[in-house]
């Protein structure tokens, strides 16, 4: 008898469960969700060449000293590079004594607690110490670059067509959904999450950046180089990891033909 109800109360549950689930389909179909602006206007990132895409992808250190000096004039300001030291600058081709001058001359100073009277003082920045903490008070930080590239899908590409894609607001998207105007105080840019951010156009104009070795300073080629900067700053050891990558698949391929060779030398008279 309990074993008929128990049947019985889980049959119902079952056809419960089946009926919610047919009627949220069958809403699904007969009245889908409206499209939202989010939905219709986003876009994917635009695709970008630099050096370390790809299996065999290294990094262009000229390009990286590039994107170094865009970060430092115009990104610097409000985003902070918190997981990354002067002294890793070493691996973008500088010498040590271009790293020390270069930490020493860094605008944001480094903090030093004095615990004696309980002051916090600000001294020059050292090799060893990390790129100092942006910060406005009552508003916040802004967000830390160190691993942006890693936190967003197709993480160069996103931050390339982020700092390239900022317009005017398409006349489509206010015709069919006019209640999504761009409020006062943000920007409208297709490759945003929501379509519209707080953050000003960064790069506004060519020349905006005048390189150190030359090459010619246009916003699409600040947004390149930059892009490939934060891709080393959030993984500087990629070359190493894609070596062993390539070494590790070397060994697999070796010993599974040493593998088949043992295997034929061994069965080679046994029939199976």
């Amino acid at each position: 008898m309990i074993r008929a109800i128990a049947i019985l109360i889980g049959a119902g549950i079952v056809a419960c469960l089946a009926w919610a689930l047919f009627g949220t389909i069958s809403s699904a179909i007969t009245d889908p969700a409206p499209p939202t602006a989010v939905e219709e206007f986003h876009r994917h990132p635009k695709d970008v060449d630099l050096a370390s895409n790809g299996l065999l992808g290294t990094f262009n250190e000229r390009q990286l000293q590039r994107g170094l000096q865009v970060y430092k004039e115009v990104c610097a300001n409000c985003h902070s590079l918190k997981h990354v030291a002067f002294r890793d600058l070493t691996q973008l081709g500088y010498s040590a004594g271009q790293v020390k001058k270069f930490a020493a001359d860094w605008a944001v100073k480094a903090k030093q607690f004095d615990p004696k009277s309980g002051d916090t003082t600000e001294r020059p920045n050292t090799p060893a110490d990390y790129f100092p903490t942006v910060y406005y008070p009552g508003t916040g930080n802004p967000p830390d670059l160190s691993l942006i590239t890693k936190a967003r899908h197709d993480g160069p590409a996103y931050v390339y067509s982020l700092l390239t894609g900022y317009q005017d607001q398409p006349a489509a998207l206010l015709k069919h959904f006019p209640d999504a105007k761009v409020p006062d105080g943000l920007y409208y840019n297709p490759y945003f999450a929501n379509l519209n951010l707080a953050m000003p156009p960064p790069l506004t104009q060519d020349g905006q950046v005048t390189y150190l070795d030359g090459t010619k300073s246009t916003v699409d080629q600040n947004a390149k180089d930059v892009a490939a900067f934060l891709t080393w700053a959030a993984e500087p050891n990629l070359p190493a990891r894609h070596g062993y990558g390539l070494a590790v698949l070397g060994f697999l391929l070796l010993f599974c033909v040493l593998a088949y060779g043992a295997y034929q030398n061994i069965w080679r008279d046994i029939k199976h």
